[in-house]
């Protein structure tokens, strides 16, 4: 059984305006990374994290809402044990994306069987055990996921039928033969990397996981693909949001052959097709969206409003925020002089307070003389990003 079409063909391409979008998915990428100083980058990335990890799990049916993850993150779980395993989840889909930002790969490398099986282990390796426990459909037979290993049996997911699990390696590593090849260059690396979340699904590699995986998987092949800015902004977002168009549109990928003008291979290019626009189309949504929030003048509103809403912050919060924001971080004389109070003691209760509230961090904890960065408590969020979670 093939997999063929791996990509579309430059009719598509040219049809579905995969080129276009791939390339205003890079500039508007390359802007975002390009509006932020290192440390304000990092600081997004790690809350972000959390949101990344909410919806994705939420596309899968895990509804741990991101409060309820960073209560886990304390080491607060819940007393119900299912509730419980779901933040244990969660935990393990952001140590995930935290070993996939800890190297810089190369896209040869994330494009790898080894990788792949690696991304499966690692979410895997730390979930309870009825995480692990899958109730095959037809027989209703009790089976268990391994991490990083193949399935060895068959499955039906939906009305698609996967490979056999016989031909698994085999079509593995055609699979990433395929989407290295020196074929895809510039932005149809993106188409392919694009088409190439979809023909994962279609394989349906691992016994369960394949979805948060192959979305880890996708973020880590951007990012290799030269879109530095993933992380600040958040592809499962927009697939979580459209999740009914996300399914709709990787059921018609799935469909065989619709004629002699339908691509060459046993599948559909159009379906394929349609389905790269979805992705690239979703994912220069929320560029956009992180974008249009990060702007100088909006962000400064926002942080403005913040401090208004707030009766135990004076005006000059504002500045010391809007400045840490702007560059990555801010000396604490810098931060003392902006309060604009006279009396030295007065402007460090100030900063006390803004540390005390989360929207400071040390630079250092362990050094008491270190810059401070501007960071997003979750009481913050609201304000600062507007509809980016439910709270």
């Amino acid at each position: 059984m093939s997999a063929a079409p791996f990509a579309p063909n430059e009719k598509s391409c040219t049809k579905e305006g995969l080129l276009d979008l791939a390339s205003i998915l890079n500039r508007k990428a390359a802007q975002v990374a390009g509006q932020l100083e290192p440390e304000t980058a990092n600081t997004l990335r790690r809350h972000m994290a959390v949101i990344n990890s909410y919806y994705s799990n939420l596309i899968e049916g895990n509804r741990t809402l991101p409060h309820q993850i960073r209560e886990a993150q304390r080491g607060n779980f819940e007393d119900d044990p299912v509730a419980r395993d779901k933040q244990i989840e969660s935990l393990a889909h952001i140590d995930v994306q935290a070993w996939i930002a800890s190297e810089d790969r190369s896209l040869e490398e994330v494009i790898s069987v080894d990788f792949i099986k690696e991304l499966h282990r690692r979410f895997y390796r730390d979930l309870p055990s009825d995480l692990k426990k899958v109730e095959l459909d037809e027989t209703g037979e009790i089976a268990w996921v391994e991490g990083g290993k193949f399935r060895d049996r068959g499955v039906k997911v939906g009305r698609h039928i996967p490979p056999d699990a016989e031909n698994l390696e085999q079509l593995m590593t055609q699979f990433c033969n395929e989407y290295k090849s020196v074929r895809h260059q510039g932005d149809r690396r993106l188409i392919a990397i694009a088409a190439a979340h979809h023909r994962f699904l279609w394989i349906h590699p691992f016994l369960d996981g394949n979805g948060r995986v192959v979305r880890l998987w996708t973020d880590a092949a951007f990012r290799a693909a030269g879109l530095e800015s993933v992380g600040v902004w958040c592809l499962s977002r927009g697939l979580a949001i459209y999740s009914e168009k996300y399914k709709s549109n990787l059921a018609q990928a799935d469909a065989v052959q619709q004629g002699q003008t339908d691509g060459r291979g046993p599948l559909s290019e159009l379906g394929l097709a349609r389905f790269c626009h979805f992705v690239l189309d979703t994912s220069v949504d929320q560029v956009s969206y992180i974008s249009e929030l990060l702007n100088l003048k909006s962000m400064k509103r926002r942080i403005e409003d913040f401090v208004a809403s707030r009766d135990d912050l004076k005006p000059a919060s504002t500045w010391v925020l809007y400045q840490a924001f702007i560059q990555g971080s801010i000396s604490r004389s810098d931060a003392l002089a902006l309060t604009g109070e006279r009396d030295e003691r007065t402007a460090r209760r100030l900063l006390k307070k803004l540390r005390d509230l989360g929207l400071l961090v040390d630079a250092d904890p362990k050094d008491s003389r270190s810059p401070l960065l501007w960071s997003v408590p979750e009481h913050a969020e609201p304000v600062y990003f507007p509809k980016l979670s439910p709270q």
